[in-house]
């Protein structure tokens, strides 16, 4: 499946998508606020791309016209998830290369990727999180209509070996259709 947004392609990963991957996931501003380590070689973004991106629901983010992966986005359902959500609710996470930072090009992403859940998936929430001290990814939420749920506090994440604060929020599809929508 593949999803398009105005400036946006949406569409499953490839392993030539590595170098990119690598290009863009080594650097250390973008993968421990995330949640993951930075990437130490072209080999290990392939085998990142075998074993976790290549999954239904789970997108790199390219430019429209420009096939090359710069980001990535994924919805998650059910028991896939990382939290322990119901089977018709979903998670989406996100990132991108620091170069396309404040160009609203996640929160666009993440916007298709709501509409694909509602309307495509008929799932009946969405759930999202950020840790302590990316206010980015917090803003991202907000924007696209995410409200605050709880917070988890001092858990343990294996990838990077420390102990954060998760911030969890929700969106109901109910939200989501109440809400206006950006031109």
């Amino acid at each position: 499946m593949e999803l398009t947004t105005e400036r946006l392609h949406l569409r499953p990963w490839k392993e030539s998508d590595a170098e990119s991957l690598y290009s863009y996931a080594r650097d250390e501003r973008v993968g421990p606020i995330a949640g993951w380590p930075p990437h130490k070689s072209v080999e290990e973004s392939r085998e990142v791309i075998r074993t976790v991106f290549a999954q239904e629901g789970v997108f790199a983010v390219c430019l429209k016209g420009d096939d090359t992966a710069i980001g990535c986005i994924g919805l998650i359902t059910g028991s896939k998830s990382n939290f322990p959500i119901p089977e018709d609710e979903g998670e989406i996470s996100y990132w991108i290369g620091a170069p396309f930072w404040g160009r609203g090009l996640i929160p666009e992403a993440v916007r298709e990727v709501i509409r694909h859940g509602f309307e495509d998936l008929q799932l009946k929430a969405l759930w999202c999180g950020h840790f302590d001290g990316n206010g980015n990814s917090r803003r991202v939420q907000e924007k696209c209509g995410f409200k605050h749920h709880h917070t988890d506090k001092d858990q343990f994440y294996p990838l990077t070996n420390d102990i954060r604060t998760e911030h969890v929020s929700r969106l109901t599809k109910e939200a989501w259709m109440a809400a206006p929508r950006e031109a």
